[in-house]
Formats: structure tokens, C-alpha cells, sequence
């Protein structure tokens, strides 16, 4: 996994995290969501560029 994509994946699900436990706190519906859809991205780019580690070798 190249570095910088493997730091994008686990900035995206950090701040998805946080989003949506803000969101959840607070009652906002949409931020949660927001934030689960952001942490989503991060964990299926992780599992993308993985699956490109795993053909290289």
C-alpha cells in the first residue's frame, strides 16, 4: 500500500469516527450519517489498496 494512501485511508476513517460520534451526541441524524459514509470510504480505500499489495506479490 503506497503511503500516501494508506495515510488517506486512515485520515478519512478517523474523521468519519469522530463525526459520527459528534453526531450521534448531539442528535444530528445527517452528520452521523456523514461521518459512517466518511469512515466507509476510508475502510473500502484500505481494502483497495491492500488488494493491490496482495497482487504485486
Amino acid at each position: 500500500m503506497t503511503a500516501n494512501e494508506k495515510a488517506k485511508a486512515k485520515t478519512e476513517q478517523a474523521a468519519g469516527a469522530a463525526a459520527a460520534a459528534v453526531g450521534h451526541a448531539v442528535g444530528n441524524e445527517s452528520l452521523h450519517a456523514k461521518g459512517r459514509a466518511l469512515q466507509m470510504r476510508g475502510d473500502a480505500r484500505q481494502v483497495k489498496e491492500k488488494t493491490k499489495d496482495i497482487g504485486k506479490h
